[in-house]
């Protein structure tokens, strides 16, 4: 993997009131009704705002079953910082592991693979590590986003922008990127340890439930 390796690691009050002839503040009746009404109007918002975002989020997948890829020529499962640090972030935010493997950097093998995970039963999201780099033998990204129904342009810029604070200027060089394949949710990560735990801790934790729960939602 020879993408990202060094990725490291919020006037005055007026005095005078207007008083009908009994005394009494003229506009009073007339500020409670406004006050009433912007208050059911406020209560009002809010459960509405809570309705929708309960309906936003009732497809949403609790427990994925993800596949961790490895795009590595010279690395092995036993081998593996960063496909070590996405499932166990992934395993501790409460989803399983179903797919565990390397894949080299060849394009036809990459495009092979990704595609295989997105018909199988047993995978819900696709996580990719490596390969994602500008060295001629980084075709991650080539491979995966010729796969793509849909692109989430959103996930590589929001990496990029949290890997800013760790490695400054060389974002430029990362591609991370994503995107749906055949209803699955697929991630491409960089194949440093540190900016494959980023990714997957910071963003695909947090959207990849969501994001699963959409692709399919229209799926019988």
């Amino acid at each position: 993997m020879s993408d990202h390796e060094d990725h490291g690691n919020h006037d005055a009050h007026g005095d005078r009131d207007t008083h009908d002839d009994d005394g009494d503040n003229g506009d009073h009746d007339d500020n409670n009704d406004d006050s009433d009404r912007n208050h059911r109007h406020s209560h009002d918002d809010h459960i509405h705002g809570h309705d929708d975002h309960h309906q936003h989020h009732e497809h949403d997948v609790e427990a994925l079953d993800i596949a961790v890829l490895t795009v590595s020529s010279t690395r092995d499962v036993e081998d593996d910082p960063a496909g070590d640090a996405i499932k166990t972030t992934l395993t501790e935010a409460g989803h399983s592991v179903s797919v565990r493997r390397v894949v080299d950097d060849d394009y036809d093998e990459l495009q092979t693979v990704i595609s295989r995970m997105a018909d199988r039963g047993d995978v819900d999201v696709t996580v990719t590590t490596g390969g994602t780099g500008v060295t001629p033998d980084d075709e991650t990204v080539e491979a995966a986003t010729q796969l793509f129904d849909k692109t989430l342009p959103g996930f590589g810029e929001l990496f990029r922008h949290l890997s800013f604070d760790e490695i400054g200027t060389r974002v430029v060089g990362t591609r991370a990127t994503a995107g749906i394949v055949d209803d699955t949710p697929t991630f491409c990560l960089p194949g440093s340890e540190n900016a494959a735990r980023l990714g997957t801790a910071e963003i695909i934790v947090a959207e990849a439930p969501h994001l699963a729960g959409l692709a399919r939602r229209d799926d019988p």
